[in-house]
């Protein structure tokens, strides 16, 4: 049975979304919880799978990664051996930031970061192209970052 969340869990979730290494104390006192209870009910979220996990965000272009693209791919079959080829194989890539199986005009799309340009089209050509059953990749090269977010409204 799935847990149901009230307020409370809302309210340690938002507070947990903006800052996860906020000590349990601070996050109780933000809550309106004794430290106990509040740690608890984290716990409880952690084994439910509503947090999933904990991660450092890092600027993408202070590591050299700076350069993100979206490459939209289209395979030469939707049966599930081309698929699963293809997203095993992709899973495989940590330049794959994510991959989305998609509905509409293309088969899948990636979120793939990079250094650069180069560094992009050496991927394209020694990773992406060569995966069995990848029929075409057209690529797509964002201007300008307006809005990235990893948090859900609570």
């Amino acid at each position: 049975m799935p847990l149901v969340l009230d307020a409370i869990d809302r309210r340690i979730l938002a507070a947990l979304q903006q800052d996860g290494r906020i000590q349990n104390v601070e996050l109780a006192k933000q809550v309106g919880l004794s430290p106990s209870p509040c740690l608890r009910r984290v716990r409880l979220l952690e084994e439910a799978g509503i947090i999933s996990g904990y991660v450092a965000l890092l600027d993408a272009a202070k590591v050299g990664m700076g350069f993100t693209v979206f490459a939209r791919v289209w395979l030469t079959g939707q049966d599930e051996d081309t698929t699963n080829r293809f997203v095993d194989a992709v899973r495989q890539f940590p330049q794959v930031l994510e991959c989305y199986l998609m509905a509409g005009d293309c088969d899948f799309l990636l979120r793939i970061a990079v250094a650069d340009l180069d560094a992009y089209r050496q991927f394209q050509v020694d990773h992406l192209n060569r995966i069995k059953g990848v029929q075409s990749v057209k690529t797509e090269i964002p201007m300008q970052k307006i809005k990235q977010s990893w948090r859900l409204p609570m």
